[in-house]
């Protein structure tokens, strides 16, 4: 984001800040959880599932206290269930180890279960509002369109880190992924931007290839859920939720990548969620 104007971006974002409730908040777990649900899961699907969560697990001890079992049926909805075992991992690695509260420092995040770059930076950001650049695949779309060129991770997490303004680290993370978000879309919406006239890729006619296409964080489309060993897995972790089930009515492909997975529990012929 070389040559970008921090003073004009944040003009433009922050009149138009999403209301969303985690912003509201800078508990270190409770945004913690909001980003491991965040990631690839809507925001609207992300909301309820959040709000009912934390009110189950208000902080790292009652989750670490919880059985997978229990956290599992409450993440339910949201998908991609390794993401709940992750954070119930992380929650007793923090009871244990950092006093129950989640740490401030980088490299001690990024050595938690399922904590990447992109997740420990945002609770830098945005629970202890330090000055770091998170860059998940917006962010990461409008670092690509506006340097015009594709990125690796380490020359996007560079180019993030160069423009945060001081004192305005969570600001500024919040703004650029509303703009991502809202503007600088696949489709983008370049009328609308403050960044329209700096940015390379606009600057240059929008010529294909779009440089955001391959760079570092930008996510590529789904394949469709229907019919998917993602909805074969849901199908069993939902059957699950309201008791022990038999092994036998479920294909034995996704039980045994369940299993392997720690989400699901064999005793004999029937199937349970772990303790």
């Amino acid at each position: 984001m070389s040559g970008v104007d921090p003073v004009a971006v944040l003009a433009w974002g922050v009149p138009r800040m999403r209301d969303l409730p985690w912003r509201r908040d800078r508990d270190p777990w409770r945004i913690l959880a909001a980003e491991v649900m965040l990631q690839q899961t809507r925001v609207d699907r992300v909301i309820p599932k959040w709000q009912a969560f934390l009110a189950a697990f208000p902080d790292p001890a009652s989750c670490a206290a919880a059985s997978l079992g229990d956290v599992l049926r409450l993440w339910h909805g949201l998908g991609y269930p390794r993401r709940a075992r992750n954070l119930r991992t992380t929650a007793t690695i923090v009871v244990d180890e950092h006093a129950g509260r989640l740490p401030n420092d980088l490299d001690a995040l990024l050595a938690l279960p399922g904590i990447g770059p992109y997740t420990a930076r945002a609770v830098l950001a945005f629970a202890y509002e330090r000055d770091v650049a998170v860059v998940d695949t917006n962010i990461a779309r409008i670092l690509a369109r506006t340097a015009g060129e594709r990125l690796t991770p380490k020359r996007a997490q560079a180019l993030a880190d160069d423009v945060v303004p001081v004192g305005e680290g969570w600001t500024w993370n919040q703004v650029v992924m509303d703009l991502g978000a809202l503007v600088c879309r696949p489709t983008p919406h370049c009328d609308e931007c403050p960044l329209a006239t700096s940015c390379s890729w606009n600057v240059a006619g929008r010529p294909d290839p779009d440089p955001a296409v391959g760079s570092a964080g930008v996510s590529t489309k789904q394949a469709p859920f229907e019919g998917s060993d993602r909805q074969r897995r849901d199908m069993v972790m939902a059957a699950l939720g309201s008791g022990s089930r038999l092994a036998a009515d479920f294909d034995a492909e996704i039980l045994a990548g369940l299993v392997a997975d720690g989400l699901v529990v064999v005793d004999g012929i029937r199937l349970t969620l772990p303790d």
